[in-house]
């Protein structure tokens, strides 16, 4: 293992963490890295799922490996109250729902749906209530998942698929919602009935082929809300993330899972199985 001689906040031993990102142009005259907003793709973007680095230094391969190189910008140190396990898939998973949430306003005063509560809304729950919102409230399709989501730390539980008036009986409930949904048949317009006058829906669920339901522009224009997307997060909100995640000694659902059983992982979360992130232990470098 060795550490490069112009990083500085990690040291040989420290326990540390890598996201879905490892590299962006890092340039002063950048305006995403420059802004703090370097997850947003700017000049250079290097995801750590076998891309390449601009220099040609070869690939960001890891995810399975016993060892990684990463330039140090996206190194992250684990708070020492964080257990690794925990912490993994937030590098990914829970960034991804924590920076639109803090971007957008959730906190004291506010109530906030997550739309689709799984490997991603589940975090979305978690980091709702530890950001302080008035209301939390789950929006998933069945009633089985009620008990749970509110052990998360919801007030509410909205099942869709159980009741055909949902969206007119919560019209107007909620300041911010992330929808983690991904299927392009999501009935997205009665999402949007759910956000008061001037509120935000924020995607970051991608359904295949990039397409979403059609919408009206009226549902905007009498309701004067507004719908944005987000993309993982960046350097200084995952660090943020973590430090709250130990904070506030946040448990997400997780299964540990040997490394050597990645495939059979691969085929249970294909069949829906995942409760609700999967975290491979590498036993060898325990």
């Amino acid at each position: 293992m060795r550490v490069g001689k112009n990083v500085k906040h990690v040291s040989i031993g420290d326990r540390v963490g890598v996201g879905a990102q490892a590299l962006s142009c890092m340039q002063s005259d950048c305006p995403e890295c420059s802004s703090g907003q370097e997850n947003h793709r700017g000049r250079a973007f290097v995801q750590t799922y076998a891309m390449p680095y601009p220099d040609g230094s070869g690939n960001s391969y890891g995810g399975y490996a016993d060892y990684n190189r990463t330039p140090g910008h996206f190194v992250f140190q684990i708070p020492e109250g964080l257990a690794s396990a925990v912490a993994a898939p937030m590098l990914c998973g829970g960034v991804t729902v924590f920076s639109p949430l803090k971007h957008n306003g959730c906190g004291p005063g506010k109530s906030v749906g997550i739309l689709g509560v799984g490997g991603l809304g589940h975090f979305g729950i978690l980091f709702a209530r530890a950001l302080g919102a008035d209301r939390v409230v789950g929006v998933s399709r069945k009633s089985s998942k009620r008990q749970e989501v509110l052990s998360l730390g919801a007030d509410e539980y909205i099942a869709t698929d159980d009741d055909e008036n949902w969206a007119s009986t919560n019209a107007r409930l909620l300041d911010l919602i992330i929808n983690t949904v991904s299927s392009s048949k999501m009935p997205l317009t009665d999402y949007l009935s759910l956000l008061k006058v001037g509120g935000t829906l924020i995607q970051v669920g991608n359904p295949d082929g990039g397409s979403l339901p059609q919408l009206n522009a009226f549902t905007f224009i009498v309701n004067g809300i507004k719908f944005g997307g987000s993309c993982i997060g960046s350097p200084a909100d995952i660090r943020e993330m973590l430090e709250l995640a130990s904070k506030k000694q946040l448990k997400p659902l997780i299964e540990e899972r040997p490394m050597e059983d990645a495939n059979d992982v691969l085929v249970d979360m294909g069949k829906g199985l995942a409760r609700y992130r999967y975290v491979l232990v590498n036993s060898r470098n325990l």
